[in-house]
Formats: C-alpha cells, structure tokens, sequence
C-alpha cells in the first residue's frame, strides 16, 4: 500500500509534508565530505563534532593506499544519510593537526565525537569494516529513525489521551505519510476516527492491510473495538437498561448489555463494574460469561491502561476470595 492509497493519510489538518527520516530533510551529499584546513579544523571538526560524529580522513597525494580508501568511504559515508560526516585533511599541506595527534601511517581515519577523538583505524579497509566502524560510532543504521518514530507515536498517544485529537491523528498522520503499513499509526489514527464518532471510516482505514500489518496487536485491538461498537448498537436504549436493572439488579442480560455499551461510550469503570458484579451473583450466568467479556475489554484497554489494573485487582479478589 502506497502513500497515496491511504485514505486516511490527511483525514486531519490537512496535507503534511514530512520527509523519510521524520526530522526533516536528510542533509545533501555535498555538506556530509568536505576538505579541511589547519585553520578551518577546530569549525570543521571539533565543533561539529558536537553535534554529529566527524570522520576525518588524513591522506596525501603520493599515498596509493589512500586513494583506494577514499571512494569507498565516500560511498558509505554518503548512504549513512547524516548519521555521520567525512572531513579530509591533506597532511602535506596541513602537517600541523596529524603531527600533534601522532599520525605516523596513512591513511588514517579518526573518528571525532563531542569536540574529541573517539576511534579510528589505519590502511585500506574493506567497505564491510568502514560499515562497521560507522555503525560503532554513530549507532546501527535505523537506530536514530526508530528512536524519532517511537518518539512520535509516544507523543501522540499523550495527546490522543489528554483529548488533543486533531493534535494526535497529526502526528499519526505525518507518521503514516512516511510508512504507509506502521501499525501503531494505523490503530492510532483509526482511534481518534472512533473518538470523533466516524468508525465506519475507523474501519475503512484498516481495511486491506497486508497480513503482517492486520495481525499487529495494536490493529487488532481497534477492530475488536471496532466490533465492540457495532454490537453496542444493536444492545438497546441504555436508559431502558438502568430502568430493567432498578426492578431487577440480578437481571444479568440486561447488565452485561449495559456493560458493554458503557465500554463503547468510554465509561471503563462502570463497564467493569457491571461485570464484576455480575461475577459476584452468579459465576455461572452465560457459563462465566462476564468474566469472558472483561478479560476482552483488557485485551483492548492494555496492560497498563488504570480501569485494567483496577478492575484486576477487583477480579482477583473474586477470583480467589
């Protein structure tokens, strides 16, 4: 599924531009390798390093060795996308800076982190060891665009809880805009469509996912919501329910009813209620089927979700009372 199959990639706020690595645009290959000077070092280097590791390269002209390492790490330098950058420094010209350092051998790279050397290795390496070496240095490939996606979709869910939906299905959004088939993007934003009272286009959004995507537990958890609500509607008038229950309070029916559209409309405590007391009256009322809908309503609330941890506490106390 493309970016531009989503139906629901601009469902909120409009259109977002959002680039792949989702902290704007990847640095062009031109500002990643630049050569250096004894007098632009401490810029070029130390200072830059301060915000990213620095490879510099110590080569001369004459140095055969040196001319076979520079395009390969060029190269990798290049697909490292940012992660790291490449300063050469022609130790002829510029005998000062490998002098003081005791570059004795070359080619030599050194690797600059926070203003200081951190590593380095000398000759001509292979591509797969100068991977290596960046990978050591500035994390695997990936690492930093997972750290930034979990980041995202933490915020979101901050958001999503504190009511901010226009601000949440936002980010959603500029997650989904990047990765069409991110999982907790798609529960997430289908959320918020249930939030605003649309969950017929909650299930549109997750319709026609690869497998993989569709047996996420995230997406799961939506679409068992999802069957929550459509059955809700078929349940009866709430009011009707409370009035059946005020004649009869062991009118389980009609309580696991309530249950269960207490649940949809948002009221986790009083849908765990319910069922926990129809637990206390009769264990064997639908051949324990309160207790069967209540560990449902965990699966889709979460582990760590407040009416869960509540209402297990309660159950355990049934349970083993």
């Amino acid at each position: 599924m493309s970016a531009g199959d989503n139906p629901y990639a601009s469902s909120y706020g409009g259109q977002m531009n959002v680039s792949a690595n989702y902290g704007g645009a990847a640095p062009a290959a031109d500002d990643l390798i630049k050569d250096t000077t004894t007098a632009n070092f401490t810029r070029d280097v130390l200072e830059a390093s301060r915000q990213q590791p620095v490879l510099v390269d110590f080569w001369a002209p004459w140095c055969g060795p040196c001319k076979q390492l520079q395009p390969i790490i060029e190269k990798v330098v290049r697909e490292s996308a940012g992660r790291v950058k490449l300063v050469k420094l022609n130790i002829d010209d510029h005998p000062s800076i490998p002098g003081q350092l005791g570059i004795q051998s070359i080619p030599a790279v050194v690797a600059f982190v926070n203003g200081r050397p951190a590593d380095g290795f000398m000759g001509a390496v292979p591509e797969s060891q100068v991977r290596q070496f960046i990978d050591k240095i500035a994390g695997p490939a990936g690492a930093d665009e997972k750290a930034e996606i979990e980041a995202l979709l933490a915020e979101a869910k901050t958001l999503f809880d504190a009511g901010d939906l226009d601000g949440a299905a936002d980010l959603y959004s500029t997650l989904l805009q990047a990765d069409p088939e991110n999982a907790a993007a798609l529960a997430g934003i289908a959320d918020c469509m249930i939030a605003v009272g649309q969950p017929e286009s909650a299930r549109q959004a997750l319709s026609d996912l690869p497998d993989a995507v569709a047996a996420d537990p995230a997406v799961v958890a939506v679409l068992k919501k999802l069957d929550q609500i459509e059955e809700a509607r078929k349940l009866g008038d709430p009011a009707a329910l409370e009035q059946a229950l005020a004649l009869d309070p062991d009118d389980h029916a009609a309580r696991l009813n309530l249950a269960k559209i207490r649940n949809v409309e948002g009221d986790r405590q009083a849908a765990a209620d319910h069922l926990l007391h129809i637990m206390k009256r009769d264990r064997t009322f639908d051949d324990d089927g309160a207790r069967r809908e209540l560990l449902q309503f965990f699966d889709i609330w979460g582990p760590k979700d407040p009416a869960t941890m509540a209402a297990r506490r309660k159950l355990s106390a049934i349970l083993f009372s």
